[in-house]
């Protein structure tokens, strides 16, 4: 059966002045790996992954502004990612509550500026129970991606 709706966002990508230090950040902050595709391909991208998501990095030059864009990120426990957070030493804005349906979102910048919301939808029925780390979608099996 076909379908002309899509499944997920596989990837995005974004710039980066250091891509070392963009990959030691996510590590980090969000428990992302690298994937080393060097061997793959002579186009420089940093690769990262959190088994369920990824995002690649283009080394350039000089970064341009990137605000207003950004992403969000989904977070499964807001108060022990803002802990986490303030473990690390990553400042983050003023949270705000969504009265609509009670999410949370604040804004915290990578080393290189890109902006990035948090989410947290507490009564999200998939985010009430932990999930497993399925393998990084660039380490799938090609048949297993389609």
């Amino acid at each position: 059966m076909s379908s002309n709706r899509p499944h997920s966002i596989h990837h995005v990508n974004f710039p980066t002045t250091n891509p070392e230090r963009t990959k030691e950040w996510y590590c980090r902050v969000f428990g992302m790996h690298h994937v080393d595709v060097s061997h793959l391909t002579n186009t420089k991208v940093l690769l990262l992954s959190r088994g369920n998501f990824e995002l690649h990095f283009t080394p350039i030059e000089t970064m341009q502004r990137m605000a207003p864009f950004h992403y969000a990120v989904e977070v499964e426990d807001w108060d022990g990612f803002l802990g986490h957070l303030k473990s690390l030493g990553v400042r983050y804005t003023k949270a705000v509550e969504r009265p609509q349906n009670q999410s949370k979102f604040c804004y915290i910048h990578d080393p290189d500026g890109t902006m990035i919301e948090l989410t947290y939808h507490g009564r999200r029925e998939d985010l009430k129970t932990p999930t497993q780390e399925p393998r990084a979608v660039s380490e799938q099996p090609i048949e297993a991606r389609a």
